[in-house]
């Protein structure tokens, strides 16, 4: 019933933000260091300024699983839902009170690691099984160099997987290499989403790779984010984040989908 009236009510979704303040303990050698709040009231604030009704914070790897302000941030708010780092060990019985909080997936991020966690162990299959149980979802962040490799496990666990940032191509082949590929023979399977999001990190040929995603997929398991406040990134407007959307994708109803209910769907119901 929400999602049907916020399909209704709310002009755009927001999957992909974070949300953080300078107090929060960082892991050791994190890849960005904010030395900057970024609250959940900013981010309100910017979401009301842009006429966007609902988001989606993304755990952030500078934090590692320490989650707790960002699941602060989607209790009891209707507007938001959240994706998590979580430790391989969780219990079933934690995942559950994440989920009452508006906990929605777990995110693996595996970029800048020293060394990729083993996902084939018992920890990590146990893991993903009760997530899949959960109808929750994996939220992946990988170098596209790595999918081919890491889509078949990950396709394995039984869970919805939902990419970052157009599958990070690898800029030197771009939509001809073996990681996009791999990205798009996956969303065949009906349970894969990419997000549009992170056009800043990926440069120019973000559209080029989005038009593709879009010629050869369609628009039902796109769905676009910000990544605001854009770490490392932080000369982006967000304005731009919607202006580039809106000038790589000509039909309306195709925005609408992807800028709008295809998340509604996925996240809020």
């Amino acid at each position: 019933m929400m999602a049907e009236t916020a399909s209704m009510t709310a002009p755009l979704v927001d999957a992909h933000a974070h949300v953080f303040t300078r107090d929060m303990p960082l892991r050791d050698k994190p890849r960005h260091a904010p030395s900057y709040d970024f609250t959940v009231e900013d981010y309100l604030k910017v979401l009301d300024d842009h006429q966007v009704g609902f988001a989606v914070l993304a755990a952030a790897s500078p934090w590692l699983d320490y989650n707790d302000y960002l699941i602060e941030s989607v209790r009891n708010n209707p507007r938001l839902r959240g994706t998590v780092i979580l430790q391989p060990t969780v219990e079933r019985y934690i995942l559950e009170m994440m989920a009452r909080d508006g906990i929605v997936g777990v995110r693996m991020h595996m970029i800048g690691l020293d060394a990729m966690p083993d996902i084939t162990s018992f920890e990590y299959r146990r893991t993903f099984k009760r997530i899949a149980d959960l109808g929750w979802h994996i939220h992946l962040h990988a170098e596209g160099k790595d999918l081919p490799e890491l889509l078949p496990l990950f396709e394995r666990t039984g869970a919805r997987l939902v990419i970052d940032h157009l599958g990070r191509p690898d800029p030197a082949e771009g939509i001809n290499s073996d990681g996009f590929k791999a990205m798009l023979r996956l969303m065949e399977n009906g349970r894969t989403w990419v997000k549009a999001s992170g056009h800043a990190r990926l440069g120019p040929p973000s559209t080029l790779y989005l038009q593709e995603l879009l010629r050869q997929a369609g628009p039902d398991r796109l769905v676009w984010g910000s990544d605001c406040p854009f770490v490392g990134e932080e000369a982006t407007t967000y304005q731009s984040t919607i202006d580039w959307l809106t000038d790589a994708v000509e039909d309306a109803g195709t925005r609408r989908k992807i800028m709008g209910l295809n998340a509604l769907q996925l996240y809020f119901t």
